[in-house]
């Protein structure tokens, strides 16, 4: 697993040993960061504030921040998971652009610059993506953010109150579901 493009391109990402961490396939965040960089419904990279939920290893926040997204905040609780996130934003040297929370990110206490971007990769079928959006206050949110779920490829999301539905793609196994405040 590596970073697909900007700054770190190319920069090989360590996943934990196992299968609680399931990393987003190299070929869905292409697919994923081509519409965040084009879609109409997206604030954009450059510039962005990133909440990464059930970060794992981090790859879509270091994604996000390879490409322009100016800080980003990761949340995940596994301790096996959380040494590989430390691992790689220690290799993509950006620990002054980001802080790690250690704990439960489907009720994830955040106080930081506004949010634009959030992505949130929690275990399939708990419905933890949607409690995690619903327990965010509104003051955390940029006005124009959006929040990307990946759920199993046949696990629907319903948006929660101040939330609204924009798009849906599936990816072998995997599905995002990306939803744009209301």
């Amino acid at each position: 697993m590596r970073i697909i493009a900007g700054q770190w391109r190319g920069k090989v990402l360590v996943a934990p040993p196992g299968s609680t961490t399931r990393p987003t396939a190299e070929r869905a965040r292409q697919a994923l960061f081509n519409r965040i960089e084009h879609a109409d419904w997206s604030p954009g990279l450059q510039g962005a504030v990133v909440l990464d939920l059930f970060a794992g290893t981090g790859a879509l926040g270091l994604e996000a921040l390879s490409r322009g997204a100016t800080h980003a905040t990761f949340v995940e609780r596994n301790p096996a998971a959380l040494k590989a996130l430390r691992a790689n934003i220690a290799a993509c040297r950006c620990a002054d652009r980001v802080h790690v929370v250690a704990g439960d990110a489907s009720r994830p206490a955040y106080a930081g610059p506004l949010l634009t971007l959030l992505f949130a990769d929690p275990p399939y079928r708990t419905g933890a993506a949607v409690l995690a959006l619903a327990s965010l206050p509104d003051a955390a949110l940029a006005p124009d953010a959006v929040a990307i779920i990946e759920t199993a490829h046949d696990e629907a999301v319903a948006p929660p109150s101040g939330w609204r539905l924009v798009d849906v793609r599936s990816y072998g196994a995997a599905r995002t579901t990306v939803l744009a405040r209301a």
